[in-house]
């Protein structure tokens, strides 16, 4: 891949357009269809918002809470992945483990795969057994956009807590633009990227991303190697109508550490470079995805889009992932010989017309549309995942054996569900006043679920559906400042829905509903503007034990938060630009008994596990001069709980980055950036019930290149 990489680069090379680190509008034309032009990426508070909203709405039209960053902005701050640059936006924490596929958030109280959606350019995979691996890589991002709360009439199920959408990089007309990096750094990090678009007739135009990725990780034995393409070509057939075919290519094979083991109950400093895994662990992760999207104006107020797609995901584990310490033998105990293999393929369409009216005098605007996804899934392990030595296999703390893999349970075809998804949706924007806008939407999903198991040669099958509104209404108080209101429901599976279990597959879905209120405010002269939202979620229908009969499960949980956000972004004299957030939530179990050792506990009022009571971020930035540029940022995330009892708590961190850039010469930008600046241990997340830990990374730098061309 490397060979490919630089055989494209010197290709390009050719070419002596002059690039930058931009990226194209999403905007479309009322009146017609035409290739994005690349811009600024500046946004505020007017930049009209994917994800909350089908309907093309800016963040002061739309009644719920909504936040973007544009793709310049994530690579200027340093970070190295969607993970990294989701997580410094309002209320988002990191929960993402090697068993989840790295890419897990908490919002909103509310955590998992199940409860934060992911979107790509719009796109949803669904989640199987709890695992999403794409997107990961930033080069290529153009924007991401962030909806808090309930967004089930958007997306469909599983849509609680918030959803993510990641935009790439878009074909543009002009001249042809290059870009390329490459960079190294700490742990013999290495990096090679590039980024090429603009126009190659009149009517076609392109976009083309490659980034690869190597490193011999902080822990031992934690090498990685990351390969990402994104490829796109866009048609102008005429004025009002223009084709988009993409695709995108994941290849990772992540730093493989599931984490730090307790001792005692306690972290010990000297265990955070320790990999207890054995030598032929394996964590691989493929994902591709082929978008064909045809947007088509048909008239001054009726437009129509379609999104074509076939996703494709391979996942291979095969790992010793569990690393606890036992008191009675005071000795490490390595166990958990998990392989697992995933084979997930996707494939829909997304149909929608939006059309410009009066209704009964006023103004308004109304989309409505058709999903349809048919998922097949395969899952091959070696369940039940029996261990040779089933105590547990001792190993040394500091010079561990690393051993092969080896386990007293074959690798076997498990099970395989084909899924089949339809929606119709909704959505209406009515001017009432000049001021009073009333937002509304409706969608109604229907899914059937086929079973087959492979062990026992039985199968199952399970039909549900749901429906989703919201209501929300925004009052302009000035121009640039709008208060609002909401109240929307959303609908959650008990586990991920296309590999559900037999036993699982009796239950309805979870159903939450949210009460919001906001404002928003541009205020100084466009120099300044600033959020805060207030809202309340109810989340009934969780699976806890039967009080009666514990070893039997019954679907009369619930789940609640009430919380409390806030933002800030600031154009201040002398070159200086603040961008900062705030989060604190309080969220609980109102109904929710936990099985221990076959008795039903309570665990009423106890806060649900991987959910902080706080967040903040703050990012300062200066122009030094017009070549040199400096920024630093503070990340804080308050104290977790690892398990339903709140007895294992991760404790808070607070992480400081930063980062400067030297424009050397008109087309060559050097840049160097800092991670964890003060050298902080501390915990991300956790695995195996809290008993390890998965560390954040120690201080490191990295020193880029940039050459546009």
């Amino acid at each position: 891949m490397n060979k490919y990489l630089w055989s494209s680069l010197c290709l390009l090379a050719i070419n002596s357009a002059h690039a930058d680190d931009t990226a194209p509008s999403l905007m479309l034309s009322t009146s017609s269809i035409t290739a994005p032009e690349v811009d600024d990426q500046s946004i505020d508070l007017k930049t009209a918002t994917s994800a909350g909203s089908r309907l093309n709405l800016n963040s002061l039209e739309t009644p719920a809470s909504v936040e973007s960053l544009t793709g310049a902005q994530i690579r200027a701050r340093g970070d190295r992945s969607v993970q990294d640059a989701v997580t410094r936006t309002t209320g988002i924490s990191n929960t993402g483990t090697p068993g989840n596929g790295g890419s897990s958030y908490s919002a909103r109280g509310f955590v998992g795969q199940g409860s934060v959606m992911q979107l790509y350019d719009g796109i949803r995979m669904y989640s199987g057994a709890g695992t999403v691996t794409f997107p990961v890589d930033d080069w290529s991002v153009e924007r991401i956009d962030v909806l808090r709360g309930p967004a089930s009439v958007l997306y469909g199920e599983g849509a609680t807590g918030a959803v993510i959408n990641v935009i790439p990089k878009k074909p543009f007309s002009g001249e042809i633009e290059n870009h390329i990096r490459v960079g190294y750094g700490s742990y013999d990090t290495r990096q090679q990227a590039l980024d090429s678009g603009g126009s190659l007739t009149d009517t076609l135009s392109y976009r083309l991303n490659l980034n690869h990725t190597q490193s011999n990780g902080w822990v031992d034995h934690g090498d990685s190697e990351n390969t990402f393409i994104s490829a796109a070509l866009r048609w102008q057939a005429n004025d009002d109508l223009a084709f988009t075919l993409s695709h995108d290519y994941g290849d990772q094979e992540p730093q493989n550490d599931f984490g730090v083991p307790l001792i005692n109950g306690r972290y010990h400093k000297s265990l955070r470079d320790k990999n207890y895994n054995v030598r032929d662990a394996k964590l691989h992760y493929n994902d591709q995805w082929t978008r064909l999207n045809t947007e088509w104006q048909i008239n001054d107020d009726l437009s129509a889009s379609n999104e074509l797609y076939y996703l494709k995901a391979q996942r291979r584990w095969q790992n010793a992932e569990r690393h606890a310490w036992n008191e009675d033998r005071q000795t490490l105990l390595r166990s958990g010989y998990f392989s697992i293999k995933h084979e997930q393929e996707q494939v829909g369409d997304r149909q929608t017309f939006t059309l410009s009216h009066d209704l009964f005098g006023l103004k308004s605007r109304t989309l409505v549309g058709a999903d349809y996804n048919r998922i097949h899934f395969n899952l091959h392990s070696n369940s039940p995942y029996t261990d040779v030595n089933t105590k547990g296999q001792p190993i040394d703390l500091y010079h561990p054996d690393r051993g092969q893999f080896e386990s007293d349970s074959p690798y076997l075809d498990q099970f395989k569900t084909t899924t089949q998804q339809v929606s119709l949706f909704a959505e209406n924007r009515t001017e009432l006043t000049d001021q009073l806008s009333l937002v509304t939407g409706v969608r109604r999903d229907i899914v059937h679920l086929d079973r087959d198991d492979l062990v026992n040669d039985t199968r199952s099958d399970r039909s549900l559906s749901a429906n989703s509104w919201k209501v929300g209404l925004v009052y302009e108080l000035k121009p640039d400042m709008s208060i609002y209101a909401q109240q929307a429901t959303s609908v959650d599976g008990v586990a991920g829905l296309i590999s559900l279990y037999p036993g699982e597959q009796g239950f309805d879905l979870a159903r939450a509903r949210q009460t919001e209120i906001g404002f928003k405010q541009i205020f100084w002269d466009q120099r300044g503007e600033w959020t805060v939202a207030a809202y309340h979620i109810v989340k009934k229908d969780l699976i806890t034990a039967d009080p009666i009969n514990p070893g039997n499960s019954q679907q009369v949980g619930e789940q609640s938060s009430s919380g409390l956000e806030a933002s800030l972004d600031l154009q201040l004299p002398h070159r200086w630009q603040l961008q900062a957030n705030a989060s604190v939530v309080r969220a609980q179990y109102d109904t929710f008994d936990e099985d221990v050792n076959n008795v039903a506990v309570s665990r009423k009022g106890n806060r649900p596990t991987d959910v902080p009571r706080r967040t903040a971020n703050l990012w300062l930035s200066k122009a030094v001069t017009d070549d040199v540029n400096a920024g630093a940022g503070v990340r804080y995330v308050d104290s977790r709980y690892a398990d339903y009892a709140n007895t294992v708590e991760l404790p808070s961190y607070t992480v400081v980055d930063a980062t400067v850039s030297w424009k050397a010469l008109p087309k060559t930008t050097l840049g160097l950036r800092l991670n964890n600046l003060f050298n902080r241990q501390y915990a991300v997340t956790q695995y195996n019930g809290g008993q390890q830990w998965i560390m954040g990374e120690p201080r490191s730098f990295f020193v880029t290149a940039d050459y546009a061309f």
